[in-house]
């Protein structure tokens, strides 16, 4: 019995990688407040049609939108033409975010979600 309960314990399904869809229906009309490893990371509002707008929280923010392309949530943002394709789960703490390509990155993960805008800087003006 013992080890018939350790089994069902070690085979329960793992938190699954979000669709698209899913991706959509959590995040559309809400900003979400990203950290790593313990300290602030960035923010990212999700907007109707795809869009979203991105902020590594120093006021300035980048344009974007967002697609699925196998499996993965890939975003183009307008001063970074080349996708970025990251993974989504859902955890009991909120959204987990792990990237896809070549490159080792921590995975980032959900401190904040609001309904509020991104806070955005306006444009720079001078020299």
């Amino acid at each position: 019995m013992f080890l018939t309960l350790s089994l069902i314990t070690l085979t329960a399904p793992a938190t699954a990688q979000m669709s698209g869809t899913e991706f959509d229906a959590y995040t559309r009309g809400h900003t979400f407040y990203y950290g790593a490893g313990g300290a602030p990371y960035g923010g990212e509002e999700y907007l109707d049609n795809r869009r979203v707008r991105w902020s590594f929280l120093d006021g300035k923010c980048q344009d974007g939108q967002w697609y699925e392309e196998d499996g993965m949530i890939c975003f183009i943002y307008e001063n970074r033409p080349e996708p970025q394709c990251w993974s989504f789960e859902r955890s009991a703490d909120g959204l987990v975010a792990r990237f896809g390509g070549p490159r080792a990155m921590a995975e980032l993960y959900e401190v904040e979600k609001s309904e509020e805008p991104l806070m955005c800087l306006g444009p720079e003006i001078g020299v």
